[in-house]
């Protein structure tokens, strides 16, 4: 079983900076890509940003130039920083992993539990 658990969210006034951190644990193997993800209120679920275990990012549109997804494989862990953060911004953040999960070596995609980031005007 492996879990990710967020951190970092909060309230920000319009212009200012958050960091997200997720952790991943549990029986892993190894982990390929890691993203995050936001859902605001009413709307769907969709894609932040992505980086995969040698590097490779890629990102929405809307928060190109604004934030900066990176990790840290000897911890399982992905961070997201965000700076120039707007109001459209606020959204309830998810991290995503995509393991390899011990003993078998399946492949599992997993989701943290969310955190809340709120930006006001």
């Amino acid at each position: 079983q492996v879990q990710l658990v967020e951190s970092g969210g909060g309230l920000v006034q319009a212009g200012g900076s958050l960091r997200l951190s997720c952790v991943a644990s549990g029986s892993i193997f190894s982990i390929n890509a890691m993203g995050w993800y936001r859902q605001a209120p009413g709307k769907q679920r969709e894609l932040v940003a992505t980086i995969t275990s040698g590097g490779g990012t890629n990102y929405a549109d809307s928060v190109k130039g604004r934030f900066t997804i990176s990790r840290d494989n000897a911890k399982n862990t992905v961070f997201l920083q965000m700076n120039s953060l707007k109001p459209e911004d606020t959204a309830v953040y998810y991290c995503n992993a995509e393991a390899v999960v011990a003993p078998m070596g399946v492949d599992l995609e997993v989701w943290g539990q969310g955190t809340l980031v709120t930006v006001s005007s």
